[in-house]
């Protein structure tokens, strides 16, 4: 059933998952879910699961709202899941979803749109330690250890030379099942919203531990996200296109937010696209609306109705 009025929708939030940021999901999920109340919707909760799916059975459902970060909530299956069920939902659909939550698959594709990124390797399977330290030098002496399918900086280091590169390389590999190793980027880390096709002020994350991790990003209350601290009205301006050149890149609709560095050289390097970003309170994507007037409220309904035209549109062809 769908209503012909978006006012009266009713919206399923999906939150929780299985996902190591499933804490932050909870709170994502509560925060649109009250948004959502506030702007006269209707709304439900689903702590939904791959093995528990019972919420996309409901007929009276309009829209399902997906605040769920990392595993089976960014990484395009259960974006796989509705769209064979032809049920609307928010967001990215499952290729986009997939290629972004994939860091080395999205790297060419970033590059192929003109935007800088930094030089990587994958770590495969069984391969022998000192070749793996020789590629590694080539990259440079400070890298950046990450898994390839993780959000919110899980499982992430910065080492200082191949060596210690490649030993973390390999427990990072035997924990999450993949890993890449990436040239690390002095600089400013940033990042730019983009809803409805329209980017949004540019912040500047700065971390009191000079690394923006879990910890800092969810825990450390020193964290700073500031506006208007970029100066150059060209980086700001290229920031601004790089982000909608990724998000189209990788075939993104509806919103995202695009992390960049900044290099101490000016240089711009795209790091990632997250195709759901946080809602929570402290979330950067919600501030970087309000920064333009837009409430939170604005912003999950918003949201959804960009998702239910969709559906409309699609019926009238």
């Amino acid at each position: 059933m769908v209503r012909s009025d978006s006012s009266l929708l009713k919206v399923a939030v999906l939150r929780g998952g299985i996902g190591q940021e499933r804490e932050v999901s909870l709170e994502s999920g509560r925060c649109v879910a009250e948004a959502l109340r506030a702007g006269g919707m209707e709304v439900v909760t689903s702590d939904i699961r791959p093995d528990d799916l019972s919420v996309l059975d409901r007929d009276d459902i309009d829209v399902f709202f997906l605040a769920l970060h990392g595993q089976f909530g960014e990484d395009g299956r259960l974006q796989q899941v509705l769209e064979d069920r032809e049920l609307v939902y928010t967001g990215c659909g499952p290729e986009a979803s997939r290629l972004a939550f994939d860091k080395m698959a999205s790297k060419p594709l970033f590059a192929q749109a003109h935007v800088e990124v930094a030089p990587a390797i994958e770590l495969e399977l069984g391969v022998d330690r000192d070749m793996l330290e020789r590629r590694l030098r080539d990259l440079g002496t400070r890298l950046v250890v990450k898994p390839v399918r993780q959000g919110s900086s899980v499982g992430v280091y910065i080492v200082d030379s191949p060596d210690a590169a490649a030993a973390r390389a390999i427990a990072v590999y035997e924990e999450f099942g993949d890993c890449m190793i990436e040239r690390f980027i002095a600089g400013r880390e940033i990042t730019v919203g983009v809803l409805d096709r329209q980017t949004l002020p540019v912040i500047e994350i700065r971390s009191k531990t000079g690394f923006y991790d879990y910890h800092a990003k969810y825990i450390d209350e020193r964290t700073e996200y500031l506006f208007d601290t970029i100066r150059d009205t060209q980086i700001v301006a290229r920031a601004s296109r790089a982000a909608l050149a990724c998000f189209d890149a990788l075939g993104c609709r509806g919103f995202a937010r695009v992390d960049f560095i900044v290099a101490d050289d000016g240089g711009l390097y795209a790091l990632e696209v997250n195709t759901i970003p946080g809602f929570t309170t402290h979330s950067l994507l919600p501030k970087a609306a309000a920064r333009i007037g837009v409430s939170m409220t604005e912003l999950c309904v918003r949201i959804v109705r960009m998702a239910f035209s969709r559906k409309s549109s699609a019926a009238k062809h």
